[in-house]
This record gives structure tokens, sequence and C-alpha cells, in this order.
């Protein structure tokens, strides 16, 4: 599988990266055997680049994915978690599914963009993983914590990374102003843009994708599917994480009649539509079983024809000005 060098530092990253969300019961729950098989499909796909937080499932995700990969050759595999989000304990009081997972309510999260915190989170997150560091740390959804993140957050992971703790920087979100802030006044070295540079969604086109190339800033595109619309297009599907809206279903019909038209899964044509732009060094899917993450390494290499970006372009399906796949294992 392809590799990318994030930014001007050392850390390559595949190009397609295995989001452990979903094994941290996100939504529904998912057995450990079932998790463990999810990663260890993933790896024996190709896939050495792997994206937790302690978000995820209140720890869950960490301890899963940590539980694998502690039996792998450390240098072969990049793995990032992220930082701004500490778990404190709790008296369990039912559960975390009103912030989306599916897990005993055991601990709170507690904001904290602050270099401590910072600190303090990474060295949670290294405890749960049993790991002795990460290649990659993100500040996470720092919407309402803009000058903390900026302030105190992001000069303490420059320490971090000018001391070897880590490799590279970022901050991941689901909107592009900040992003787009990021890489215009800080050196971070990649930007995960979460569900902003989709077939469904090109906001990050005209901002943070233009912004990042012109200063050698890496981006890794998460959120391809929009929370699944873009995967299996129907009523019962979300779109980032809500019902779709009618408008917004059809279009994803529309998109999925073309591909096959052409021969192709929607699914394989949503994951490789952002690898073709120059800024872009990977994309990040979540998968909960084994079958989940083997599908997603296909449609990554599954040959899409140039006939079918072109006609998605022709029926106003993409904009015109969104650079498409040229060498992703795709043919084109």
């Amino acid at each position: 599988m392809r590799t990318t060098t994030l930014g001007r530092g050392t850390v390559s990253v595949t190009e397609l990266a295995f989001g452990a969300a979903a094994i941290g019961n996100l939504i529904t729950a998912v057995g450990d055997k079932e998790a463990a098989a999810a990663v260890e499909a993933a790896w024996d796909s190709g896939i050495r680049t792997f994206d937790t937080a302690p978000h995820y499932g209140l720890g869950l995700s960490e301890r899963r994915l940590g539980e694998v990969l502690r039996a792998k050759p450390r240098a072969e595999f990049t793995l990032s978690t992220k930082v701004g989000r500490l778990l404190r304990h709790t008296s369990p009081a039912g559960d975390d599914i009103a912030n989306g997972f599916a897990v005993p309510a055991t601990h709170r999260r507690v904001w904290d963009f602050s270099a401590r915190g910072v600190r303090a989170s990474l060295e949670e997150s290294l405890t749960r993983l049993g790991l002795d560091r990460v290649d990659i740390v993100y500040l996470h959804d720092p919407d309402d914590h803009e000058d903390e993140a900026f302030g105190s957050a992001y000069p303490e992971l420059e320490r971090m990374r000018a001391e070897g703790i880590v490799g590279a920087i970022g901050a991941g979100m689901n909107q592009t102003r900040m992003l787009e802030r990021f890489v215009r006044d800080t050196d971070v070295d990649v930007v995960l843009l979460a569900g902003r540079y989709s077939l469904l969604d090109q906001t990050g086109l005209s901002t943070v994708l233009p912004q990042a190339a012109g200063r050698g800033v890496s981006v890794i595109v998460g959120g391809v599917f929009n929370s699944g619309l873009l995967a299996d297009p129907r009523p019962e599907a979300t779109f980032d994480y809500r019902p779709p809206d009618p408008a917004v279903l059809d279009r994803a019909l529309a998109l999925k009649a073309v591909c096959e038209q052409h021969g192709t899964p929607l699914r394989a044509a949503a994951l490789q539509f952002p690898l073709g732009h120059p800024a872009i060094a990977g994309v990040l899917v979540g998968a909960r079983t084994a079958e989940e993450a083997e599908d997603a390494a296909r449609m990554i290499q599954h040959p899409v024809p140039a006939e079918l970006w072109n006609t998605l372009r022709l029926s106003g399906l993409l904009p015109w000005d969104a650079p498409l796949p040229t060498d992703s294992g795709a043919a084109t």
C-alpha cells in the first residue's frame, strides 16, 4: 500500500488508515474478539496507520487497539491519538450513548487544552495503549476552546515534538475555519479533516486544502462516507450522524447510479476521490469488523475508470476544479 511522508517531517502514513472509533463501541457495541479481528484484518490487508482517541468509548478504543498493536513490530506502523479531553473516574450511571458510545459511563470527559492537560492526556493514552510512544498527536475538536488551543495546547505540542516525544503534530476537526488557521498560523505537520472533503461535501476544497498545499502541510481526510450514507445510500443511513435531508439522499443515490453505470462500487469512488488532491496524504476509515476492514482495503485499490469521474463532473455531481485521482492504485 502506498505511503506518504507527512509535511516536512519524517512520519509516514499509508494511504488508507484504520479509524478505531468503531471498536470503541461507536453507536453499537462490538465484542473484544470482533474488535481484535478488525485490527488484525487491517494489518493483513497492508494498512499500517492506525488512529484512536481517549474520547472513543471512554478509552476502550485505545485499550483494544493497543492490545493488538503491542504484538506488532513497532517500527512497522504509525499510530495517532488525540488530546483535549481527559478521562476522569466517576460513579457508573448508565451508559455513554448520549456521547455516541455504547459503553458504561465509568468516566467523565473533562475538556482541557492547557499545556499540563496535553501532557497528562498523552501519558494516560500511552498507559491505555500499553505502548511507549505514539507517532502523531492531534488536538481533538477544539471548536469551543480556540484561544486555549492556540495559546497553550499547540505550543505544548510543538515542544513535545522538539523533545522527540512525538514525531508529528496537528489538529483534527469537523470544520474548516479553525483547521485553516492551524495550517496558516502554526507549524503543524498534518491536519485531520473529517467529513468536509467527500463526494457529498467539498467544503475543504476552497479553504483548508489550498492553504495546506501552499504551506507543505499534509491532510488526512476522515468521514469519506459521511457517517454511512456514501457506503450504502438509503433513507435509513446517516449523513454526518443524522438522518439525511431528501436532497442529500437524492444526490447520494445519483452518485451510486453513475458508479454502477461504470461497474464501480460507490465505496471505491468515495474512498479514492480525496486522494486526487496533492495535499491529501491519506484517508481514514472506521471499521468494526474484519469484513469492513478488508472491504476498505479492496475498495482503495479497486479500478475506477476515468470516464466515471468525467461523468460525475458533467452531471454536476462533482465540481470541475476538484482534482481527480491519477495515481492511487486505481485505473484512470
